[in-house]
C-alpha cells in the first residue's frame, strides 16, 4: 500500500480513462516549452508510464519542482487538448456537502494516441492518466468511489485522491483503518506514507478544522457566516 516507488502500470479495471473528442475535431499540436538540460532525466524516470512516439497530436510539456521530496514533476499543459474535449458531467462534491456527512487509471488503449506531449527530446504519449487531462478529476472521483462504496459516509469521505477516515473510538478507528488498506491493497491503489496522518484528534482539511465535535472555519469565512442576513 505505500511502495518507494511504483511497481508499475496500474492493473486492468472495470473501467479506464476515455478521451472523447468534439464532433469533427483535427489534431492539436503546440511548440514544446523551453526546459532545462537536466529535464532529460526526470523523462527517463518517467519510463513505464510514458512512451516516445511520431503522432499529428502534441502539448507542450514542462517541469515543476517537488515540495515534499525534491527532484521535478512532469506537467503537460492539455489545455489544446482539454478545448476539444467532451467534458465529463460527474459530479465533484462540494467540500462543505462533505463536511455535513461527517498511482492511477490506464488510458483506453485507442485514446493514449490523443495524449502525446511535446519536450525538446520528441513527443511522448501516456500510457496511465495524467490529471491534466479536464475530465482526470470526474474519472478519478467516480473510481475512488466505485472501489469504497460500502464505506461511504459510514466511516469513510473521499475527495478525489484524499481519503477521510472518521471513527467514534480508537477501536473501531482502528478496525476502519484495516479496511481502507485492504480495499487499497486489493484493487492496487497506492498511497505516499509521507502524506499520510494517522491517529489525529484533529485535521485540518481545505482551510477548515476539524475536530471531535466540531468543525471550525476560517476566521475570513466565519465573520461572513456571522453577518449574513
Amino acid at each position: 500500500v505505500f511502495p518507494e516507488e511504483l511497481p508499475g502500470l496500474p492493473p486492468d479495471r472495470d473501467v479506464e480513462f476515455s478521451i472523447e473528442l468534439l464532433p469533427g475535431t483535427a489534431p492539436v499540436s503546440r511548440r514544446p516549452y523551453r526546459v532545462a538540460p537536466d529535464e532529460l532525466k526526470e523523462l527517463k524516470l518517467d519510463k513505464g508510464f510514458i512512451r516516445p512516439i511520431s503522432s499529428p497530436w502534441g502539448c507542450p510539456a514542462l517541469f515543476v519542482e517537488k515540495k515534499d521530496q525534491g527532484g521535478k514533476r512532469l506537467c503537460v499543459d492539455y489545455r489544446p487538448l482539454n478545448a476539444v474535449t467532451v467534458k465529463n458531467k460527474y459530479p465533484l462534491p462540494h467540500i462543505d456537502i462533505l463536511f455535513d456527512q461527517l498511482a492511477g487509471a490506464k488510458i483506453r488503449e485507442e485514446d493514449i494516441p490523443k495524449t502525446p506531449f511535446s519536450t525538446r527530446y520528441g513527443l511522448y504519449e501516456y500510457l496511465v492518466m495524467s490529471f491534466g487531462l479536464t475530465n482526470a478529476p470526474a474519472f478519478f472521483m467516480y473510481m475512488m468511489n466505485s472501489v469504497f462504496m460500502n464505506e461511504l459516509d459510514k466511516f469513510e469521505v473521499v475527495f478525489i485522491d484524499d481519503i477521510l477516515i472518521y471513527s467514534k473510538s480508537e477501536k473501531e478507528h482502528e478496525g476502519h483503518l484495516w479496511i481502507v488498506l485492504a480495499q487499497l491493497r486489493e484493487h492496487k491503489l497506492y498511497a505516499k506514507f509521507s502524506k499520510c496522518a494517522f491517529w489525529l484528534k484533529e485535521v485540518s482539511v481545505d482551510g477548515r478544522n476539524l475536530t471531535i465535535s466540531t468543525v471550525n472555519y476560517p476566521p475570513n469565512e466565519a465573520k461572513h457566516v456571522k453577518y449574513m442576513d
